[in-house]
């Protein structure tokens, strides 16, 4: 027997957009309507947990690591255990970590290897078609940043521009999702009924 798929939904952007707490707001909201639903993430902190590098030092072993490791986790969030799960909510799509990457080498001002850059493409590539929606924050360089964090600015923007390069470059369908509290809204609204007309009764 062929068990349902569930709805996907993927974020993307530059660190402190943003992703967590939006996909924590879908999350409330679709619990709050009684759907099943599953959240992974962490996949940055995990990778460097394994000795990989990690922001401005990515390395194709490492983007390599996070797109596999976040494929892994999606097919494991969507098994129907302890109740089938109607909704995945992905933090860092798989292009995400590929921005990160060809970030990270202009940072560096390192010349891409043509054939690791294709093959890591192809790569994030076979999974775009599973998202039911994919939001991409856009970077608002006016906004205060928490003074724990210690982020490289150029770095940071780097990230935002490849982010939606790579998402128009491919083709592939998404939402862009500003700071403005009435995009943000709008986006949890997009994805609260896209699952409550797609989830199964």
């Amino acid at each position: 027997m062929t068990t349902p798929q569930p709805i996907r939904i993927g974020i993307m952007g530059t660190h402190s957009t943003g992703k967590t707490t939006l996909l924590k707001r879908i999350e409330m909201e679709l619990r709050a309507h009684g759907i099943p639903v599953a959240r992974t993430g962490r996949l940055g902190k995990r990778a460097a947990l394994t000795g990989l590098p990690k922001m401005q030092h990515h390395t194709a072993a490492s983007t390599e690591w996070i797109i596999a490791q976040g494929i892994a986790d999606e097919i494991a969030a969507a098994r129907p255990n302890p109740e089938p799960i109607q909704v995945v909510l992905a933090d860092r799509a798989p292009f995400d970590a590929l921005a990160y990457f060809r970030a990270a080498q202009q940072w560096r001002h390192e010349t891409p290897d043509p054939l690791e850059r294709e093959r890591l493409r192809l790569l994030a590539s076979t999974q775009a078609p599973k998202y039911h929606l994919l939001l991409a924050t856009v970077l608002d360089e006016a906004l205060p940043v928490e003074h724990k964090h210690d982020y490289d600015t150029r770095y940071r923007a780097l990230v935002d521009q490849h982010t939606h390069t790579l998402l128009t470059e491919n083709e592939i369908p998404h939402q862009r999702v500003t700071s403005a509290p009435d995009n943000q809204a709008h986006a949890v609204e997009l994805a609260l009924q896209l699952c409550l007309n797609q989830a199964t009764p």
